[in-house]
């Protein structure tokens, strides 16, 4: 088929990238505000694992082009993944499609916009042959090629049999093992999307209010987390506590979903408990460390271990150590920080600040005189660290772990102190 892809969002990137390397031929037009020659060098695209490359070899095909101008002619599908804030951008997108073309056209909405965009962006096409569809962004950064290319569901919103069939085969390559497709309205997939993202978010701030709950009663949060799980009508996924969730989609998705919320009139108090917990949790290891050292914080040091909203990413948007280091530099504590991949967006806010040191190669060296560690993001890297070596770097021997990746009865046996999310050593074991 012959495909425009309008965006300069990861979605965009993946889709392009995806659909001309099983014979599509693709025209990728980024939007005027990231051109392909600043996008190119984006940090986040550069670390997306395998994605520059797959670019690069539909270039060299010839299936996949990058364009300035979208062709607007003899098209069979146009594949709009832009950025909740770019509507307007969409909309005008559209507006100029040719009414009239020789073959049945398709619009794929692949971007997050508020519920029923798609049927606006439909009213504004000019012919009956012509059709848009909701296709959801399900993409999860870190392993954006692996969820498109493999995915375990699509949620499709189409009233249009014309256009599930199109749609069915533009995917086709990607929809062989199972029938990924899960076909609703157009509403529906829309809401779905956001909903399943709040699901996420309150399963996570509930743990994490449990979590904070088990520290209270001098509980360890491990045992009700495992007692949870096992009921099948639970389970283990995102059952994890922790300081907080970030990142950029997971983030402008619950936003949207409670834009969505406000707009209809139907203000949802659940929302916004999940979205306060979380804000909240961000400031849990700086807690942690304000109590230990009983507010005396003044030029103490502090090592942070991970930057990035989670492993596998360059991203720091919103993520829990921009609110931990505002905290932490407001009280005058010295920060050293390594992360393995996200330091470079770390500096764009944070270089010229006299008390943030980088660390780039060695992570050891970030806990050179520290009065305390603190795990942000449980990169691999981190999991099995040398205690006695962590136990001589540092001035104080005090591990905040906001991750619970770490045994508290191991690291505490190894004469460090441990505080974990709802976790701590049990004296008993040391």
């Amino acid at each position: 088929m012959r495909v425009n892809v309008y965006g300069s969002e990861l979605s965009a990137a993946v889709a392009a990238a995806a659909l001309s390397s099983v014979g599509h031929q693709v025209d990728w037009c980024p939007h005027p505000e990231m051109p392909w020659q600043r996008l190119e060098n984006a940090e986040w695209l550069l670390r997306e694992p395998g994605l520059k490359s797959q670019i690069d070899a539909g270039c060299r095909s010839g299936l996949l082009r990058l364009v300035s101008t979208p062709k607007g002619e003899d098209v069979d599908i146009h594949w709009l993944a832009l950025a909740p804030d770019q509507r307007d951008a969409a909309e005008a997108y559209v507006a100029d499609i040719p009414a009239a073309q020789s073959t049945p056209l398709v619009i794929i909405n692949n971007s997050t916009f508020p519920v029923g965009h798609t049927e606006r962006l439909e009213a504004l096409l000019g012919h009956a042959a012509q059709s848009a569809v909701a296709l959801p962004d399900m993409l999860e950064e870190g392993r954006a090629w692996e969820t498109f290319t493999r995915p375990a569901r699509w949620l499709l919103g189409s009233e249009d049999s014309q256009a599930t069939a199109q749609v069915r085969e533009l995917l086709r390559a990607f929809n062989r093992r199972r029938d990924v497709f899960q076909l609703m309205p157009r509403r529906a997939a829309e809401l779905t999307k956001l909903a399943i993202i709040g699901m996420l978010a309150t399963r996570i701030s509930y743990m994490n209010e449990l979590a904070g709950l088990a520290d209270s009663l001098d509980v360890d949060v491990e045992h009700v987390r495992l007692g949870m799980g096992a009921d099948s009508r639970i389970g283990f996924e995102y059952l994890y506590p922790g300081c907080g969730f970030g990142g950029p989609s997971f983030s402008r998705d619950l936003m949207r979903l409670a834009d969505v919320q406000h707009a209809s009139g139907r203000e949802s108090l659940l929302l916004e408990h999940v979205l306060d917990i979380n804000e909240q949790k961000k400031e849990t290891l700086f807690r942690k460390f304000w109590h230990h050292f009983h507010g005396q914080l003044f030029e103490r040091r502090v090592a942070i271990w991970g930057a990035a909203f989670k492993p596998g990413t360059t991203r720091i948007d919103q993520a829990p150590v921009l609110t931990l280091l505002d905290a932490l530099l407001a009280q005058g504590v010295h920060v050293s920080i390594h992360d393995p991949e996200a330091l470079p967006a770390l500096r764009e806010l944070y270089e010229q600040h006299p008390r943030v040191r980088f660390c780039d190669d060695d992570f050891y060296a970030a806990c050179e005189g520290a009065d305390a560690l603190m795990l942000v993001t449980e990169w691999k890297c981190y999991w099995n660290p040398n205690w006695r070596r962590l136990s001589e770097l540092m001035a104080t021997p005090l591990i905040l772990d906001g991750r619970n990746i770490f045994d508290p009865d191991y690291v505490a046996a190894r004469g460090l102190i441990y505080r974990g999310i709802g976790r701590r050593a049990d004296p008993t074991h040391t």
